[in-house]
């Protein structure tokens, strides 16, 4: 089993540790059972940090595998895994954050998770997630009271601790100028095709964690592409040091000093995954990686995005 190194966010117990690497759940065309079956094959491999959430709809086998894996000792209690779920936007105001926790918690099947994130800063107006998102059904998230609301949320101890996701700076800065708990976390596609600089130290002056979802452009999903696995220069580095491009981005990663989730129910590659702590890249290999070209994940935005909208146009704004 290997041994994962681990990361040091805010919570309600104090500074926590979190798994550097954790396990996405993410899929559009893996069925309950499949998710399940993952998840347990990724605790036995040493995997403990898992990343779920409402619109993913793998709550449920996320939470099924944690139980079967107390149940067949491979962990000897829930406190061994960090667990990681998201609020989504139909339920981005005051009055049902709460609401909207407890029933993760149920799917779930635990009294608490390890870190509750906003998915996104916006409000959607439909009861059923649908793309393109219409735009009369996009509205502006009034950050103040659902950031209290996750304050509150930590407060009676349904999370640990608290953050959001695709956020830019400027929004974090704003939740900063009137919190009373911060964010602990920022989840955001970073990769080195992505490189997210300047939201990377601006977290880091602030104390909050930067997780990088989509670390290898999210290949094999509807909204992911093969750009980062097919990058000449992660190839080449990849070839000289015997590792696969995969390995060369997260370890790129890691050594940018943020966390990441990865998804892949193959077992092959969950392991792979796992092998990128006791080597390094060299000074060489970084600077070749630092002038990639950068190019964000259009799909995924546009997904989201009716066509000219101010309001995910200014979400899109540093992301």
């Amino acid at each position: 089993m290997e041994n994962i190194p681990k990361i040091m966010i805010s919570s309600s117990d104090g500074p926590r540790a979190m798994p550097v690497i954790g396990m996405g759940t993410a899929t559009l065309t893996a069925c309950s059972d499949e998710v399940k079956v993952a998840v347990i094959e990724a605790i036995k491999m040493g995997y403990r940090h898992f990343d779920t959430a409402a619109l993913y709809q793998t709550e449920n086998p996320v939470g099924e595998a944690i139980r079967d894996a107390l149940r067949l000792g491979l962990i000897n209690s829930r406190s061994e895994l960090f667990i990681t779920t998201k609020l989504w936007c139909n339920s981005t105001e005051r009055h049902l954050v709460i609401p909207a926790m407890k029933e993760s918690l149920r799917n779930l099947g635990l009294e608490y998770v390890d870190l509750y994130l906003i998915h996104w800063p916006l409000k959607l107006n439909q009861e059923h997630f649908k793309v393109p998102v219409p735009k009369d059904c996009i509205g502006t998230i009034d950050i103040k009271a659902v950031w209290e609301a996750m304050e509150e949320c930590q407060n009676l101890g349904l999370t640990k601790s608290i953050g959001v996701s695709n956020f830019s700076s400027r929004k974090i800065q704003e939740i900063l100028s009137f919190s009373k708990i911060p964010p602990a976390v920022n989840q955001v596609e970073m990769n080195p095709l992505w490189q997210q600089k300047q939201l990377n130290q601006f977290c880091k002056e602030n104390n909050i964690i930067l997780t990088a979802y989509s670390p290898l452009g999210a290949i094999g999903n509807a909204w992911g592409d093969n750009r980062v696995i097919e990058c000449d220069v992660l190839q080449d580095i990849a070839m000289s040091k015997g590792k696969t491009t995969a390995q060369i981005s997260l370890r790129w990663l890691y050594e940018q000093g943020v966390s990441f989730v990865v998804k892949s129910f193959n077992t092959k590659r969950m392991k792979q995954n796992l092998d990128i702590f006791n080597w390094s890249l060299s000074a060489d290999e970084l600077n070749k990686i630092s002038y990639i070209p950068q190019r964000k994940n259009v799909y995924l935005i546009g997904m989201m995005m009716s066509e000219h909208n101010d309001v995910m146009a200014d979400i899109d704004d540093e992301l």
